[in-house]
């Protein structure tokens, strides 16, 4: 039936598949249309076309129009309205809507001609396809992200004495350019595949440098002079926000060749293809794992720092207030940077010690004497303590 639409969900998405006029139709009475992105799935017509019922179904389902839409609260909300069961695909769901609004039944779905769900093999290529559409997506969002912090990554572009970092770049050179080739193409030829087979092990040891210079800022936090602690803080500052650049781009890169492997998985061994494409999630996972481990440690380092920085804040306010503010600089970076890649997380903030009435004053002495005359800021901020103060100043300054 023309007005049939099918619905596929996964843990990244949800694919509408139609006649195009019925899905622009659902899609802008659900208020989805906008946020919509077009698939193309031809590329089941090949690689699906052993037989005269599988070229035929393939045929069918690539004359329709299918768009993808990220997993958002407002796409999420179309699962639960048209209740999406379980596949034949694991961890693919499925449903089958009528004229919009109208759900029909499970069982006229399996029976339906030319329905993705009537042939599993049918339904495993769209799930790989999903899984590339929620990879460009992922992609798409760190050029974006990229974009706005574009001064770090071109000073770690520039920096080609770096022989990692360079290592990193002339690989993704070569990674887009196949990204590029791919666009005219239908599957990956082993022409293609050779340019960008190798990718991984420079991805993966430039992933793995860029945490352990995490690890190197994290360290330097150790220090409990208050003074060294505001230096480092600030060139965590500066720092940190360029490893998570090269970080991003290990991912985005990655999933560049995600995508290329899913071609050829595809292509090679439709039949293996469900179980590739949760290996590739896996992988995606255990990157996010470990990403998540070191980026944690320096929440938990710089969290020490400001706790070191809060208790000597009587006799350091400037350089306890620059370490706070760096510190929640740093943190906001970081819970960006876990928001796209999708790794949970809650948000990290600090705030400078409060003291009581008369150690803020005797505090505020000390440091404007400290601006003013530092070698004698110690003992006239002393005799301003004493003198506005006496013992209460002692008591409030220590708790």
């Amino acid at each position: 039936m023309d007005d049939e639409i099918e619905l596929i969900g996964d843990d990244d998405g949800l694919l509408v598949n139609g006649n195009p006029a019925a899905v622009e139709e659902f899609l802008r009475a659900e208020g989805l249309w906008a946020s919509a992105t077009r698939l193309d799935l031809r590329q089941l017509d090949t690689i699906f076309g052993v037989g005269a019922d599988a070229a035929q179904a393939a045929s069918g389902v690539a004359a329709n129009s299918a768009r993808w839409l990220k997993l958002t609260p407002e796409s999420a909300q179309l699962r639960v309205k048209y209740g999406l069961m379980e596949s034949k695909v694991p961890g693919v769901r499925h449903a089958m809507v009528g004229k919009p609004g109208s759900i029909k039944s499970w069982l006229q779905t399996e029976q339906g001609s030319g329905a993705l769900l009537s042939n599993p093999a049918l339904l495993s290529g769209a799930a790989g396809i999903m899984a590339q559409a929620a990879m460009r997506q992922t992609m798409a969002e760190i050029t974006d992200y990229l974009a706005t912090i574009g001064e770090k990554v071109d000073d770690l572009r520039r920096k080609q004495d770096d022989a990692m970092v360079a290592q990193m770049v002339g690989t993704g050179y070569a990674v887009e350019r196949a990204m590029t080739i791919r666009e005219e193409m239908v599957g990956v030829s082993e022409t293609l595949w050779s340019t960008v087979d190798q990718a991984h092990q420079t991805i993966g040891a430039t992933q793995a440098y860029a945490l352990d210079q995490l690890d190197t800022i994290a360290e330097k936090f150790e220090c409990i002079q208050v003074s060294a602690l505001a230096t480092t803080a600030r060139q965590a500052e500066s720092e940190v926000p360029r490893w998570l650049a090269v970080l991003a781009r290990c991912f985005q890169l990655q999933d560049a060749i995600d995508v290329i492997e899913l071609d050829r998985a595809l292509g090679e061994s439709p039949a293996k293809l469900d179980a590739y494409r949760r290996g590739l999630k896996k992988a995606r996972l255990a990157r996010r794992k470990l990403v998540s481990g070191h980026t944690a440690n320096l929440l938990d380092r710089m969290n020490t720092a400001v706790g070191t920085a809060n208790a000597k804040m009587l006799w350091n306010r400037s350089r306890c207030f620059e370490v706070v503010d760096s510190a929640n600089h740093l943190a906001a970076g970081v819970h960006n940077f876990h928001g796209l890649l999708r790794i949970e997380s809650d948000p990290r903030s600090w705030q400078e010690r409060r003291l009581g009435p008369a150690a803020d004053l005797g505090s505020q002495t000390i440091q404007k004497t400290k601006d003013t005359a530092p070698y004698i800021a110690t003992g006239v901020g002393l005799i301003a303590f004493v003198a506005v103060a006496g013992k209460k100043l002692q008591g409030e300054g220590t708790t």
